[in-house]
Parts: structure tokens; sequence; C-alpha cells
């Protein structure tokens, strides 16, 4: 599995433009091949910090969508946002209870 995160910082008055941008974001990334799932994360003891994280059943499908909608959909974007970084992370271990 591959997991693409962004880490952000946000106004408390960009919050609901932001939920709304990822709900955006997510209707386009379910119809992409190899999708698994979005979440919307808050940082634990960090102001205004949150973070939009992508599951892909592989990096290929995450860079194929990327290619086609990234431009487009920061372009629809509403929120204002500062991004404080990029993780791209695979599943090194999966143990699940």
């Amino acid at each position: 599995m591959f997991i693409h995160s962004v880490l952000f910082e946000i106004k408390p008055g960009e919050i609901k433009a932001y939920y709304k941008d990822c709900r955006m974001w997510a209707a386009y990334a379910a119809k992409a091949k190899g999708f698994i799932r979005y979440l919307t994360v808050k940082r634990f003891d960090y102001e205004n910090q949150y973070a939009s994280v992508y599951e892909w059943k592989a990096k290929n499908f995450h860079d194929s969508f990327m290619k086609q909608h990234h431009d487009e959909l920061v372009s629809k974007s509403q929120a204002k946002v500062k991004v404080l970084g990029y993780y791209n992370l695979k599943t090194a271990q999966d143990i699940q209870g």
C-alpha cells in the first residue's frame, strides 16, 4: 500500500472551506483506479494543523491521479492553507486486530 499525506496549517476561519475542499478531492480520488480511502486528520497537541491522507494500492495509481487531477483540483480549492510538508509512505507491516 502507498500512502500520501500533506500536512497543512489552516486558520480556524478556513476549516469549513478546507473540509469542503477535502470532500471534493476525495470524490475525485474515489473514481480513480487503485484508490483505497481518504482521511482528514487533525494533528494532536498542535494548533491549526491538519493532514489530508490518501491510501492507494500502489504508488503508480497515486502518480496517475496526481498527473491527471492535481492542478485542476488546486485551482478549484477554496481554502487558504499553508503546506507544512508532504509525506510519501509505504506499508512495511500490516497487522490487523
